[in-house]
């Protein structure tokens, strides 16, 4: 039984700052797709239209609750003759999983269900269901040949932690070869920015704060992708009065516990930001750190239960802190 539930759905885990043109004119678009509302604005030339239509394609790919989808043809048959891009993505979503030692795993989806964030009929699973779930989730179970994708029976394959990174990535591309030099889109809180604003200074993207409404810190980007992950966007409270997310912790088939309310990665590569957002939230601040130092190729920002955000070195001089943050700012050097 679920003694009180919340759920809080936010269109974007984090907001763009999304100001004038200045001199240039400005052409935006919204509109709702990969079950979240999007923003794309451009300075200078139109193609926002573009960048709304390959949403909605990819959604037809991806979506993990359209049985007509590949996803959906995958986790319904275990099997599927798949699309360049659904496989590519897969790969690359196997490739995170891997340097991540699974703390990204897109077979989490059984586990996402049985606790109810896909339905909203929230529940607490028992432990012998928890037990099943972990025995559906393994990223490794996940094969490619060619454009064939299969798993295991019972297990189900769910791109959310990577898709709109990718979305991003692809928007980017698309913005750029239509002549698009200065443009910010927020898929669903994966930002991508193409250049800078029109006057040369950096796009403001103002993070949300996982603790209430507004943000705690604006980071500065040019050709940058902008992704977080927290707890806040959906959840419940369980009659012990304890709040329930809906990032899970694979190695435990519940919600992930270690110690961080959000992730936010910033790189060049929309897909990599996206899952490893996800990630770093299921690792915590020591490995998360730890992994930052190993592979290197990303920044993030941490915000911890014990208040502190956690900045990496190449984005100090970038990021500041909101005025009258009750954070403490600390830098990984």
């Amino acid at each position: 039984m679920v003694k009180k539930i919340t759920a809080v759905f936010f269109a974007a885990l984090i907001s763009a700052a999304f100001t004038a043109c200045g001199a240039s004119r400005e052409y935006s678009s919204d509109f709702f797709a990969m079950d979240t509302y999007m923003s794309v604005k451009t300075c200078g030339t139109d193609a926002t239209g573009a960048a709304e239509d390959e949403a909605r394609r990819l959604e037809t790919l991806f979506s993990v609750t359209d049985a007509e989808s590949e996803i959906g043809r995958l986790n319904a048959n275990g099997r599927v003759d798949a699309s360049d891009e659904t496989v590519e993505l897969i790969e690359k979503a196997l490739e995170i999983s891997g340097i991540t030692d699974g703390a990204l795993d897109i077979t989490v989806y059984p586990a996402v269900r049985a606790w109810g964030f896909t339905t909203g009929e929230y529940s607490v699973p028992s432990p012998e269901k928890i037990e099943e779930l972990r025995d559906l989730i393994g990223f490794t179970n996940v094969k490619t040949d060619g454009n064939t994708v299969s798993v295991p029976d019972g297990y189900m394959v769910d791109l959310g932690a990577v898709a709109k990174g990718y979305l991003g990535d692809r928007v980017r591309d698309i913005l750029k070869n239509e002549g698009v030099t200065s443009a910010i889109a927020d898929l669903g809180g994966s930002i991508v920015t193409v250049g800078g604003k029109p006057d040369g200074s950096p796009w403001r993207v103002a993070i949300r704060d996982p603790n209430g409404d507004g943000s705690f810190g604006v980071i500065e980007v040019k050709d940058k992708c902008v992704v977080t992950s927290g707890g806040y966007e959906r959840y419940f409270t369980d009659e012990d009065g304890v709040k329930r997310w809906h990032i899970i912790d694979p190695a435990t088939a519940e919600p992930a516990d270690a110690g961080l309310l959000s992730a936010t990665v910033i790189g060049e590569d929309g897909a990599l930001c996206d899952g490893l957002s996800t990630a770093l939230f299921v690792m915590g601040a020591e490995k998360a750190e730890a992994m930052w130092r190993k592979e290197g190729g990303f920044e993030m920002i941490l915000v911890t239960i014990t208040g502190d955000v956690l900045v990496t070195d190449g984005i100090k001089d970038s990021f500041s802190l909101s005025e009258g943050s009750p954070y403490e700012l600390k830098v990984i050097g």
